[in-house]
């Protein structure tokens, strides 16, 4: 009897692993998405936290935001980047959407910081920012 309860248990653990799907094939990916606009304040104070605010535009029904990739080429530079994610095993409508997100940033320098926010690439490839520079009182 011990017997037959453990050969059970163990063609029900083998019928559940080999029904799930075992696709090495991802079915998304990773994007930079065009940021249209930004909202900032007109100035900072030093060791403060603010919220930015950035409308991108959601290209289609598969794509969703997934956060920002924000790099610092230089000390008061902050290039930002809006990253979302694309679902590639659906259908999806073509509608394009314009979404306001946000995130927080805190100024931990004294000197006037650059915002870039990335809108996408130009006819040869090459990536286009829009700027915002903001002082620090």
């Amino acid at each position: 009897m011990k017997r037959f309860a453990i050969l059970s248990v163990l063609a029900a653990f083998t019928m559940v692993i080999s029904s799930c799907s075992n696709d090495d094939e991802p079915n998304f990916h990773f994007t930079a998405l065009r940021a249209l606009s930004a909202e900032v304040p007109e100035s900072f104070e030093l060791n403060e936290r603010y919220q930015i605010t950035v409308t991108f535009e959601r290209p289609d029904g598969c794509t969703f935001f997934e956060g920002f990739d924000v790099t610092s080429p230089d000390t008061t530079v902050r290039d930002v980047v809006v990253i979302g994610s694309v679902f590639t095993d659906r259908a999806c409508t073509t509608e394009v959407e314009e979404i306001e997100v946000s995130f927080d940033f805190v100024v931990i320098h004294d000197q006037t910081y650059t915002f870039r926010f990335y809108e996408g690439q130009d006819d040869e490839g090459e990536h286009q920012f829009f700027e915002i520079t903001v002082p620090v009182n």
